[in-house]
């Protein structure tokens, strides 16, 4: 597995990572096998996976657990991101956004005994707090890293702005977005802001939240509480539409002789070398899919045929307002 280097400071992933959400939140059969969850993280790392992905949030608590168990006999060869911010340790303990200096420490202590880890290798704020000033967050985070109990921090779904006041106070090692050929954001103004400062960029729904596979064709394969089935993007006609920038990643599978998941991959990949994609999969089956992308390699034409294609119609959540702040 080729491995990148996220940001300035020597983080060093593998190139394609394993985000772990759905093993336990939000998805359909979420929860439903976690023995198979442990496989599928343990199958990664054979496969030379290094990079895992969780966050406090996911469930809540029950993923940072879940992957704290899997990666219990592979601490030395794994790196380890989580994500706070998004429970509201202060007051109730509900979901919600807070990023005081508090919360931070509250949360950090949290995922430290989920994980069974004395350190974070990479610690996101997951949603921006417009009431905390985001110096007063990182000034908590820089001093987290002096204390040894984060190594890194990252920042989710931020807006430009906010990345640069961030970095003035402590680099950031790395950006967490949605990114994938149903979701193009990033590349007018987020890409070329983290080249400039040297952060490093981890897409997540890499295969758009899994409808770049091909095998979602209808909103009803989803269960009930799949949080997918309010998603604008597969709402009235844009479902129809947005199904056609998938027929075009399955002609370009079927000329390669590969799979959808794994040319919507490649494409990323080809993006750039401080790229490192974090698909989601809870089963062995998917992770070993996925980490074949690696070995594909896309033509000038496919290029051009997937950088051609349409923007996806409707937006990524039901409320952005979260995003980009």
């Amino acid at each position: 597995m080729k491995h990148v280097t996220l940001g300035t400071n020597g983080l060093e992933v593998s190139q394609l990572g394993l985000g772990c959400m759905g093993m336990s939140a939000f998805y359909s059969g979420a929860s439903a096998d976690d023995a198979e969850s442990i496989r599928t993280i343990h199958r990664a790392i054979d496969l030379g996976v290094t990079f895992f992905d969780t966050a406090e949030m996911y469930g809540p608590f029950i993923n940072e657990s879940l992957v704290g168990k899997a990666l219990a006999n592979h601490r030395d060869k794994v790196v380890i991101a989580t994500k706070f911010g998004t429970v509201l340790h202060r007051t109730t303990g509900e979901r919600g956004i807070d990023g005081s200096p508090e919360n931070v420490r509250i949360s950090v202590e949290g995922s430290l005994k989920r994980l069974a880890v004395d350190t974070i290798d990479l610690y996101y704020q997951h949603r921006m707090d417009p009431s905390v000033p985001i110096e007063d967050t990182v000034g908590t985070l820089s001093d987290l890293i002096s204390e040894g109990k984060i190594a890194h921090y990252g920042l989710s779904e931020a807006a430009p702005a906010t990345i640069r006041r961030a970095h003035a106070v402590h680099p950031v090692t790395a950006l967490q977005t949605e990114y994938s050929l149903w979701s193009r954001d990033p590349e007018s103004e987020l890409l070329p802001l983290l080249r400039e400062l040297g952060i490093g960029f981890v897409p997540y729904s890499p295969l758009g939240r899994g409808f770049l596979t091909g095998e979602i064709t209808s909103v009803d394969q989803l269960d009930d509480s799949d949080f997918r089935r309010t998603s604008p993007r597969l709402a009235g006609d844009n479902f129809s539409q947005n199904m056609k920038i998938v027929d075009t990643v399955k002609a370009v599978a079927h000329q390669l002789q590969a799979t959808p998941a794994q040319v919507a991959l490649a494409w990323l990949l080809a993006q750039g070398d401080d790229i490192a994609p974090i698909p989601g999969t809870k089963r062995v089956s998917r992770v070993e899919e996925n980490v074949g992308a690696q070995n594909l390699i896309l033509d000038a034409s496919q290029l051009e045929m997937l950088d051609s294609l349409p923007l996806a119609l409707g937006d990524r959540y039901a409320d952005m307002s979260p995003l980009n702040r």
